[in-house]
Parts: C-alpha cells; structure tokens; sequence
C-alpha cells in the first residue's frame, strides 16, 4: 500500500524500463522458438526417426513449442500492463499534485507525509492573536484542516486501489491455466479486465457463501477503482453472463436485507456498485457486447431463480414454493444504481412488455407471486418489472417522454398499453376448496407507482417531485403525453370523448386501490400543467370547453387540450384520500391565477369583469372537487396551513413542492383569503349532503371579496372596478361549482 510520500517520489519510469525488458524478453523468446523449432523440433517430423519413441517425442517437442510461443504471449502481455500501470499511476499522482496546489493556495501546508497544516505564517498579526484567542476561528481553521486532508487522502486512496488493481492483473497474467504449469498462453495486456474476471470469481464465491472478508474488500475495492471504465464492466458481465448476474444480485439482496446486520451495508454497497457497472457497460446499445448480452438476458429474465424475499411467501400449502424471474432481479438491480443511456432503458421496458403482453405472444400473469412486495419492508423489491424500470426511467425525464410520447401519427402505444391493456394485478390470493386451487389476483400496495412517475416526468420534462420554476407551456412530446393521458384515464381513448353516450370516469378509475401511487405524482404533472388546465375550466383554451382530439403543437408553447370536464375527474380523482394532493392542485391554479390574472391593476370594467369571471368560475370547480372528495379542511389543517405556509410559494419555504414560485404581490393576494377558502369547501361539504346544492356559498363569497380587495389595493384598482370583478366572480363562482358537480355525477 503505497504512501503520500512513496507516491510523490517514486520513478515511474522504473516502470516503462521494466516494461521494456518485459519486451525483450518476448523477443528473445522468439528467437528461441525459431531456433528450437529449426533445430529440434523438426528431428521428429524427419524419416529417420519412427515408432512409439518418434510419437512420444513429438508430442514433448510440440509442448516445449508452445510453452515459447506461450512465453512470449505473456511477457508481451505484462509489457502492456506495466506500461498501463505507469500511465495510470502517472495520471493519479498528478491528480493528488493537484490536490496539493489547491490545498496551498487555501493556506495549507502538505508535509512529505501528506500531513496537512494551516500555514499560520500567512497570518496578519489580527490573525493570529484570533488565532490564539478565538475559539469559534480556532474551530473553522480545525474544518478546513481536515477538509483539506481528506481530499489529499481520497487522491491517495485512488493511487492505493490502482496498485492493488496492478499486483491483481500482474498475478493473474503469470499464472498458468494448466495443471501442469507453464507460461500463460492466454495473457492479456489489460488490468481491467483482470480485475473484472477476479471479480466475477469472487461473485461466485460470495453466491456459494464462500466469501472471505479479504473477498469483500477486494471486490468493493475493484468496483471502486473501476467506476465508470467500460472494460472492466463488459468484462464482468460476460464473466457472469445474465443469468450469473442475476444469481449473484439475488444473492446481494438476500445478504442485504436478511444477512448478518453487521455486514448488510457492505453488500448493499456491492449491489450499488454493480447496478452502476451494469450501466457503463451497456451505454453502447449498437455494441456486439450489449446486442449478445441482451440476447441472453431475454432468456434469464423469464427464467425463475431464488430469492429470500419471494420463497418466504406461499399459499400456506406444502410444496407450493416460488421463485423469481429474472426480470423482477434485473428492475431490482437497475434501482440501486443510475447513469443508464436512455436506449437501454428503453430496450429493458420493451423486452419486459413482450415477455408479458398477450399481444406479442407473452403471458399476463408471468410476473405474478403470492405475497406483498411493498413498503419498508419489502417495497425494494420490483416484483413489477416494467413498474420498476419506468421507476427508474423517471429519473431521466427525457428517457421517459420518448418512451411514453404516442408520436404525431400515435404510432407509439406504450402510453395507451400502460393505461388500458395492462394487466396490473400481480398478485395472486390463493385460497383452496378441498384440493382444488384458486388464484385471485390482485394489486399490489404499490401498483403503478413507476409508471406515476415516469409520466410525471415525461409529461414536465422535470424529475418526479422537482417541479418548474415558473408557469409555463411544455414540448409537443410532452403536451401529446398529458393530453393523451388524460382523455385515455377518462375516455378509455386518447382521443377523448367520441359520442353522446360516452361517459368520463377518470374519478372512478383513479379512486380504484390500483392507482394509489399513481395521484400523488399525477397531481404534481396537472399542477405543473395549470396554464392549461385553467383555460381549459373558463372556457378559453384553443380548444375551449369540450376539448380536442389532440393538443396544440407549437414547439415548446405547445398545450394541452383537453375537456373542462375531463379535467375536474382527473383532480378529483387525484385528490382521493389526499389533501396534500389537493392542496398542491389548488394552490397551483390559485397561483397561477393571481400571477397571470391579479398580477397587474387595470382601467377597465370590462378587463375587471372578465378578470373575476375566470378566477370565480375555477375556484368553483376546485371547491367543487374538494367538497366532493370530503377532504378534511378543519380548522387545525388551516391552523398547521399558516404555520408552516403549506400554501406559500416563496423560495426556500412550504411543505408543498413542485408549485412554480410567484412573486410577492401575488402570495399576498393568495393568503389574504386563505381561512374563508377552507370554510367555504366546509360549506360545499355541508350543502352536498344536505343535497341543497342551489343554495348559495357565504364564505365563498367572502373569500372572493376579500381576495379582490386585496387585488385592488396592491394595484390601486378603483372601487367601482374592484365591485365589478368581485360581483362578476361571484356569480362565476356558482357556475364553476355546478359545471364541476355535474361532471363529477356522470354529466359529461
């Protein structure tokens, strides 16, 4: 284990000297075959040698021919790695010079042993009475120290992992594959690959509970020497092939979530870092590599194999065991790591489909397992493969809006599969009748989870959660999947509403148990969209109160277009069971409205009035939603509100995230009616089960009043302008609520 000091002041070049004589030597040993096969081995291919002792003979002349010919393979071989040893050792330490010059130039002094030390001697004299004096400046010098020394010993870390790497291929180059011994025929001039194939020798011994702690460390030390280098990945995974790869996961997971406590963070670690290798190596998709690899990952991955967390489930019966297919190992892999090409995602997602869609020649319940596979416990577990992957597509926003966008011509059907064709139900409850066996499917706690968030962020372009700066339009990939989700949720197509008799049902669908992890981050992508959707609820959209068969395409203005009516189903829906939900749709469109609507004063009554229609008519359809999921708005959900400004937009504050920040005028106007907006759902509530829905809404009538006024003294609006909007809004208020209300009974 090299030191700083034995880093820094090593001859590197001792290095390429050996390496040249390494070259020689090969040369020599060529000249020694030609001699030896000139002048000795050609004595048993002559006519004047015959019989057994001529046969017996040969067989030892050809062996000794080969051991040159297998010498030379080798000193070539250990050439190149020592060749490639120095260049890498030469890289790293100017790495760790680096370190040492910035560590300077920060008033630190590196001692021949990489000890750092503040440089006092840089001091004013004020600096170093504080110095002495000032403990809270003594603490600050002590975090810079140890910074600064962290770094320098990271940088000599790396130099520490690549000679270990360097004495691994060294060992494995020299060693003959024959029993006999001899020189190594097959040795090659690459580090990484050596340190790949030890790798995979370590898998399979960790996979036969072999392993030694000096394995362990070998093995995270290799990955970690190695992230990122395409090499050493490819070599690894055709080392272990799918199905090794697979086993050794599996193996992985078991040791992590059920292994001695003290060891499951080291082997979480080691699937951490084979996730990401499984990434590096197959960024090249148009690679002979990753074309065989994924050829044999078709056949692993509907293959069964073990796996603790699936074999402790049965139907309670004995025999009725189970095991995991491959695919469900693979998505559990591709969770742990990240940095995966959008092209490999894509190609797992595809083959994953055909192996279950019905339509390609695959089976539906091919996924199916008894138990439950989701939260603390064992949510890690993607025994829904596509699930999974779309999981992790997610992360990538562009990865998912090219696999989920239907195209112009909606040639693309993998929106419309995941929402009308799939068959989500994968787990099975089995109960008996004597000997006879029944299987009822069902949804696991987390269905649709990934496919949520994978549409959240194709729809946005933002990582699921992340949110947009402002309010804004989106890509034409991204409005055609928004647009095509909702009209398909509601409609069944993503053309939206066909006919008279057709009948939305976006509320019903998403109410089901099956899309419960699919509201929150759909909530999230109609927020996102608010722009859109509060045309779309006044009426004033390109595609005005029914929709359109397909968006607005204008590059990155493009816009959604969908039905007022669809539009309410789909909040509602997304509220079920969810305040937060809804209070992320509401405050959205709340927000938006005072950016774009009450952001500016006016001269206008005509301006004031159409104003106050648009903003009286959506916050009646959004009391509407509210009132009819019976969400829980009391007074200690208002009280927790102000405390924590759950409704706030201003930078840095809010549990509610993913809404663009506004400005401060428009927060104001916001809050000031904040507590009258949640009685005035209590009201809605109240007039819904009473059925008495004609009656008006006093506290929705405050609320606008007061949200007006504040409007009008923000921008000195005149009083007779303010009546106007607020009068307007209120009767707008009603129509709002009652369009939204018969949307939500099957109206429309």
């Amino acid at each position: 284990m090299p030191t700083y000091h034995e880093i820094m002041s090593t001859k590197l070049s001792t290095l390429t000297t050996a390496a040249q004589a390494w070259e020689d030597m090969a040369d020599e040993f060529e000249d020694q075959e030609t001699a030896y096969r000139r002048d000795v081995h050609g004595i048993s291919l002559g006519r004047t040698w015959f019989g057994h002792s001529a046969v017996a003979g040969n067989e030892q002349f050809n062996g000794t021919l080969k051991q040159f010919k297998y010498a030379q393979t080798e000193a070539k071989a250990i050439a190149e790695l020592l060749r490639e040893a120095a260049s890498q050792f030469h890289d790293l330490r100017e790495d760790l010079k680096g370190v040492k010059k910035d560590a300077e130039k920060d008033d630190m002094i590196v001692s021949a042993r990489g000890v750092v030390t503040f440089d006092t001697e840089s001091l004013s004299e004020g600096g170093k009475t504080a110095l002495h004096h000032d403990p809270s400046y003594q603490e600050s010098v002590r975090d810079k120290e140890r910074t600064w020394q962290r770094r320098i010993d990271a940088a000599v870390k790396k130099v520490t992992d690549a000679d270990q790497g360097v004495e691994t291929a060294l060992e494995q180059a020299s060693r003959s594959d024959s029993p006999a011994g001899g020189f190594n025929g097959k040795a090659q001039g690459d580090i990484e690959k050596y340190e790949a194939k030890n790798t995979a020798e370590i898998a399979t011994r960790i996979n036969n509970g072999e392993a030694t702690p000096a394995d362990i460390r070998e093995a995270q030390r290799a990955f970690r020497d190695n992230a990122g280098d395409k090499a050493f990945s490819q070599t690894l995974l055709n080392s272990l092939g799918p199905d090794g790869m697979v086993k050794f996961t599996n193996k992985l997971s078991d040791l992590s979530h059920s292994g001695d406590k003290g060891d499951r963070k080291d082997y979480a670690g080691l699937q951490k870092s084979l996730a990401n290798t499984l990434a590096t190596a197959t960024k090249d998709t148009d690679s002979d590599f990753y074309k065989n690899w994924r050829k044999k990952m078709r056949k692993a991955g509907t293959e069964q194999f073990d796996l603790d967390v699936v074999s402790k489930e049965s139907t309670g019966r004995p025999g009725d065991t189970q095991q995991a297919r491959g695919y469900q190992s693979l998505a559990t892999l591709m969770k742990q790591g990240s940095g995966y090409s959008d092209d490999f995602l894509h190609d797992m997602a595809d083959d994953i489909r055909k192996a279950e869609d019905k339509s390609q020649g695959g089976d539906p319940d091919i996924w199916d397992l008894h138990g439950n596979y989701s939260g603390k416990d064992d949510g890690w577990f993607a025994n829904d493969p596509l699930d999974g992957v779309l999981e992790v597509m997610s992360r990538d926003p562009k990865a998912s809006e090219t696999y989920l966008d239907p195209g112009a011509d909606r040639s693309n059907d993998n929106l419309e599969y995941l929402i009308n064709d799939r068959d989500w139900k994968n787990i099975d409850e089995t109960t008996y009748k004597g000997e006879f066996r029944m299987d009822k499917p069902t949804h696991d706690d987390d269905a649709r989870k990934g496919f949520g968030l994978a549409l959240e962020a194709g729809a946005t372009g933002n990582e699921p959660g992340s949110g947009s700066n402002e309010f804004g339009r989106h890509s034409e990939a991204q409005a055609r999947i928004m647009h095509d989700a909702v009209n398909t949720l509601d409609y069944g197509q993503p053309e939206g509403k066909q006919g008279e008799d057709d009948i939305g049902k976006a509320d019903e669908r998403l109410a089901e148990d099956g899309y419960k992890s699919m509201r929150e981050p759909l909530a999230r992508a109609l927020a996102d969209y608010s722009p859109d959707t509060f045309d779309s609820l006044t009426g004033e959209g390109r595609g005005k109160q029914d929709g359109s068969t397909t968006p607005y395409l204008n590059g990155e203005n493009s816009q959604t277009l969908n039905s007022r009516e669809s539009l309410v189903r789909m909040m509602r829906g997304a509220s079920e069971d969810s305040t937060e939900n809804f209070e992320l749709l509401n405050q959205a469109q709340r927000g938006y409205a005072s950016s774009e609507y009450m952001g500016t004063g006016t001269e206008s009554s005509l301006e004031a009035d159409n104003r106050g229609r648009k903003v009286g008519e959506v916050f009646g359809a959004l009391n509407a939603v509210a009132a009819d999921a019976n969400l829980d708005v009391s007074d200690s959900k208002i009280e927790k509100a102000e405390d924590t400004k759950l409704y706030g937009y201003h930078a840095g504050g809010g549990a509610i995230t993913g809404i663009p920040v506004v400005g401060d005028t428009a927060q104001r106007i916001v809050d000031a009616s904040l507590s009258e907006w949640q009685k005035s759902v209590i009201e809605e509530q109240e007039a819904i089960a009473k059925e008495s829905l004609s009656s008006t809404n006093s506290a929705a009538e405050r609320a606008l009043q007061d949200y007006f006024e504040a409007w009008a003294d923000e921008h000195d609006v005149p009083k007779d302008m303010r009546e106007h909007a607020s009068g307007e809004a209120k009767q707008s208020y009603h129509v709002g609520r009652n369009n939204a209300l018969e949307a939500l009974r099957g109206e429309g």
